[in-house]
């Protein structure tokens, strides 16, 4: 549980959903629709201090993206290099702390080597945590997770009869971030994408029809104001 006493959301995750339809309206090819969806999370960065939130997740590329065509894969990494490159000082002066989650593997290393940079370069900001999916899945993160901690047990570091809820996120991507109290999908799409499943076991969601070029601060404001009102129980019952 991490939504403070007022019942404002500490930590928002959003599974960015749209861009191409958002594009395609303007009849404008994909990658287009890719790069207004990526100035618009400046903006929902910039705002999350006004509204309490401390912790920003964002979904930017899952594990079976590599599905779609080359040409918009390869424009996807383009974008992923040349906005780190463009907000990396912004970041730093905003107190930004970035992280990245999910298999670095498989991105190439101008990539992986821009990501770590980043993370470097914000890693002692506070006031804001914005922590950025990028080739990750939610079953492959736990499948990665079981296999560092069958690493413990097989080296005798954990006993079998030990492991409990408590001990396989540890070995999450997440595993020093605070659960996410609301996630928010656009599009209207509504189904969860293999995003943070262990994670959001109990997070609250939003399914919008917005686009996410269009997910503007207003809108950010209204869903946030709708996660005030809501009553959180955790699987317990209000006396």
């Amino acid at each position: 549980m991490t939504s403070d006493s007022a019942g404002r959301a500490t930590h928002v995750a959003i599974i960015m959903d749209g861009n191409g339809r958002w594009a395609k309206q303007r009849g404008k090819p994909r990658l287009f629709g890719h790069h207004a969806g990526a100035k618009r999370v400046r903006e929902i960065v910039e705002a999350c201090p006004k509204y309490g939130v401390k912790y920003l997740t964002i979904f930017g590329f899952s594990t079976e993206n590599w599905k779609r065509t080359q040409t918009e894969v390869a424009g996807l990494m383009s974008l992923f290099r040349m906005y780190i490159r463009k907000e990396a000082r912004e970041l730093k002066r905003q107190g930004v702390r970035v992280r990245f989650i999910g298999d670095r593997i498989k991105l190439d290393k101008k990539l992986r080597d821009l990501m770590d940079e980043l993370e470097a370069l914000t890693e002692d900001n506070d006031k804001t945590h914005l922590t950025i999916a990028l080739n990750y899945g939610g079953r492959d993160e736990v499948a990665r997770a079981t296999q560092r901690l069958a690493e413990e047990v097989a080296a005798g570091r954990l006993k079998p009869e030990d492991v409990d809820e408590e001990t396989l996120p540890r070995f999450l991507d997440t595993c020093v971030l605070p659960d996410p109290d609301l996630v928010i999908r656009t599009s209207g799409e509504a189904r969860i994408s293999n995003f943070l499943l262990w994670q959001s076991a109990y997070s609250e969601y939003e399914f919008i029809d917005t686009l996410w070029p269009d997910f503007s601060e207003a809108v950010f404001a209204e869903v946030l104001a709708g996660f005030g009102s809501r009553e959180r129980r955790f699987g317990g019952v209000k006396a």
